[in-house]
């Protein structure tokens, strides 16, 4: 298989060691038969996947996401997924997902037009933001929970530690200085 991958920052070391390929945004959507996000939710990442977008992307496309939900434009998904352009989605996050998921609406009706047309579909598989649980992931995220704290305590530098309040070049260079 060959992995496509796009990141704003590329690790060209990771790109040996994994063997994938870093292209443009827009060669991925042309070329990829899977596409499967799994970055964070920013002003630069909402609706990453868009009407425009998903045009671009080859007819019966598979689109996964287990970031956020607001990377896909769910209205554009349903219209892309009833023309067939979008051949299969595999979402574990949902846009507007606050008031469903983690709930158990088995005997009561969905008020929310979108999700319920999305899950009318076949060939949509929509999991509670739960795709993470696994042994494996719970394990790392204790892991790195407890190492976060001890970074913390310690005074050193954070390595998981997200700046929103400085410009992240700035962090990236000076690995001591802390942004709250």
């Amino acid at each position: 298989m060959t992995v496509l991958a796009y990141d704003v920052y590329k690790d060209e070391k990771y790109e040996k060691e994994a063997g994938i390929r870093y292209v443009t945004l827009d060669e991925l959507f042309k070329k990829s038969d899977i596409i499967s996000l799994h970055c964070p939710l920013t002003p630069e990442t909402e609706y990453i996947i868009n009407e425009d977008n998903m045009k671009k992307m080859k007819n019966g496309v598979m689109l996964i996401n287990t970031g956020r939900g607001k990377l896909i434009d769910t209205r554009a998904l349903i219209k892309m997924l009833k023309i067939e352009k979008v051949g299969f989605a595999g979402l574990d996050v949902y846009e507007e997902e606050e008031e469903y998921f983690f709930e158990d609406f088995s005997t009561e009706m969905i008020s929310d037009d979108v999700l319920a047309r999305l899950m009318i579909f076949p060939n949509v598989l929509i999991t509670s933001h739960q795709g993470f649980f696994t042994a494996e992931a719970i394990h790392n995220i204790a892991v790195d929970t407890l190492g976060n704290i001890k970074e913390f305590f310690d005074g050193g530098y954070l390595k998981n530690e997200i700046c929103y309040k400085c410009d992240l070049k700035e962090c990236l260079k000076d690995k001591k200085q802390r942004c709250f």
